[in-house]
C-alpha cells in the first residue's frame, strides 16, 4: 500500500514541474510567433528608453528651456497629445486602403528610427517656440507608427491568444518603463541631462533595429 503511494506522488510530480512552466511561457515570448515576439520586444525596449526621460522632462524644460515653466511644459504635452491625435486616423485610412503589409513596415520601421533620435534636439533647443516644434514633429512621427505597429500586430497575432498577448505587451512595456523610469532619475543626477537623452537615443535605435527581424513575415498582399 505504501509502495503503491510512493509510487504515485513520484508519478504525480513530473506532471506538475511540466505544468506550470508551460504557463509562464508567454512572460518569456515563448508559443508566441515571431512577428509578435519581435513587435513585443522591439516595443519592449523602445518604451523603456522613453522610461528614461519621462520623470525628468518637466525639469529639463524648467532648467534648459528660457522662460520654461509649467504651463510651458503643459502646452508642450498638449501639441504632441493633440498631433499624434489628430492625425492617426488618416495614416491608418491610408495604409489600410495600401494592399500588403511591405508598406506598413517601412512606415513602422523608419519614422521609429526618426523618433528614435528625436531627444537630441532638446540638446540644442533653447526656447518655447523650438520647444513646440519638436513636440509637433515628434507627434507628427508617432501617429505614422502607433496605427502601423498595431495593424501589423493584429494581423500577426495567435488566435485564441489574443488576450494573451496583448496582456503580455502591455506587462513587459509597462515593467520596462516603470524600471527605466527609476533609473533615469538617477542617471540624470549622477551624470546630468545630456547623459540622459544619448543613453534614450542609443537604447532607442536599439529597439528600433529589433523590428527588422519581422521583415520575412511580412505579407506581400
Amino acid at each position: 500500500m505504501s509502495s503503491n503511494l510512493t509510487s504515485s506522488a513520484f508519478s504525480i510530480r513530473p506532471r506538475i514541474s511540466m505544468k506550470l512552466p508551460s504557463k509562464l511561457n508567454h512572460y518569456f515570448l515563448k508559443d508566441i510567433n515571431p512577428v509578435i515576439r519581435f513587435l513585443i520586444i522591439s516595443d519592449t525596449v523602445f518604451m523603456g528608453a522613453a522610461g528614461l526621460l519621462g520623470p525628468i522632462f518637466a525639469l529639463f524644460i524648467t532648467d534648459f528651456i528660457q522662460g520654461g515653466n509649467e504651463a510651458v511644459a503643459g502646452l508642450a504635452a498638449g501639441i504632441y497629445l493633440f498631433t499624434k491625435s489628430t492625425l492617426q486616423i488618416p495614416v491608418a485610412h491610408f495604409i489600410d486602403r495600401v494592399r500588403g503589409e511591405k508598406d506598413d513596415f517601412w512606415l513602422l520601421f523608419v519614422f521609429t528610427i526618426l523618433i528614435a533620435f528625436i531627444p537630441l534636439l532638446y540638446l540644442v533647443i533653447q526656447t518655447p517656440i523650438e520647444l513646440y516644434i519638436v513636440q509637433f514633429v515628434l507627434g507628427l512621427f508617432t501617429a505614422f507608427t502607433f496605427p502601423t505597429y498595431m495593424a501589423i500586430f493584429t494581423r500577426h497575432i495567435d488566435k485564441e491568444k489574443e488576450g494573451t498577448e496583448w496582456g503580455v505587451y502591455f506587462t513587459l512595456t509597462d515593467l520596462m518603463g516603470a524600471g527605466f523610469a527609476a533609473i533615469g532619475g538617477y542617471l540624470a543626477v549622477a551624470e546630468g541631462f545630456p547623459a540622459v537623452i544619448l543613453t534614450v537615443v542609443s537604447i532607442s535605435f536599439v529597439g528600433a533595429l529589433l523590428l527588422l527581424p519581422i521583415k520575412p513575415y511580412i505579407l506581400k498582399r
